[in-house]
């Protein structure tokens, strides 16, 4: 604060009148202490010291790969200078270099690439694969940034999987709308079913009706039904006219629950199975 003409004192009287709120040591909030969730991760990487960045699920967030709930923030510094507390946490950046480092709306963050690959040592592997699907979808996906890095960290924990996804997922082709669709997804890959086409498109005689899952050569078409989408008269009727439309045009349509995917997702996987042949 003495950068901005303020002294130890001036803070402190400041803080006293509510004219400051102390936010981290060093962080303080002008006005009111009410922030938000952006003015957060911002006082969190102020709070680690130069060089600090939003890093992991927090960079994810902001970049917008995938949300996250979590209370603590994940701030990489270069030195570790910071201690990890009740609301922050903080990465080790041995690694990080200044290609890694970029800003977001004023916050200083790691790269779409770096923050993949931190990604990918906090998730699962269908947590990455949806962060890239969502990368790709956003047009943020820079593969030779990627390729690069896993090149300067191969020891990584993340690399592996980060390396895996590159390898051998559709990127792009597996970006599910909702936790239904999701459910899904991870039901096929546990059953060990061929990965569907996933919110592709058909050709029937006069349209080209958008589906949920599609296994193309099997013309095999699995729709999953949340309620609150479906549960309408207009919806029951639409779908109805729809599926009798991609019948004549020579696909299979069967249709999925919230309750049956979640609740009997051995059943649907062996009716899959067993229309898949």
């Amino acid at each position: 604060m003495t950068n901005l003409g303020l002294t130890p004192s001036g803070v402190r009287k400041r803080v006293r009148r509510g004219r400051l709120h102390r936010l981290h040591q060093g962080v303080f909030a002008v006005g009111h202490p009410l922030l938000t969730i952006e003015g957060r991760w911002l006082a969190a990487v102020l709070a680690c010291g130069p060089g600090a960045v939003l890093s992991h699920r927090a960079a994810a967030a902001l970049h917008g790969l995938r949300p996250t709930f979590r209370l603590r923030i994940d701030v990489t510094t270069p030195s570790r200078a910071g201690r990890t507390r009740t609301d922050i946490e903080v990465h080790r950046g041995d690694t990080l270099q200044p290609a890694d480092r970029t800003k977001v709306r004023g916050i200083p963050c790691t790269t779409v690439a770096r923050t993949l690959l931190d990604f990918a040592e906090v998730t699962d592997r269908r947590g990455v694969e949806r962060a890239f699907d969502q990368a790709e979808v956003l047009r943020v996906l820079d593969v030779r940034a990627v390729e690069d890095l896993l090149h300067r960290a191969p020891g990584r924990r993340g690399a592996k999987v980060v390396s895996a996804v590159m390898r051998s997922h559709r990127i792009g082709e597996t970006l599910t709308r909702n936790e239904l669709e999701e459910r899904f997804l991870y039901l096929c890959d546990s059953a060990a079913i061929a990965r569907p086409e996933v919110n592709t498109t058909v050709a029937t005689a006069d349209d080209y009706p958008e589906v949920d899952f599609l296994w193309r050569e099997r013309r095999l078409i699995a729709e999953a039904d949340g309620y609150g989408s479906h549960g309408t008269r207009w919806a029951f009727e639409h779908d109805r006219a729809r599926d009798r439309a991609l019948t004549v045009a020579g696909f299979r349509v069967v249709r999925f629950t919230w309750r049956q995917v979640t609740n009997t997702p051995a059943e649907v996987a062996c009716t899959i199975k067993a229309l898949l042949g």
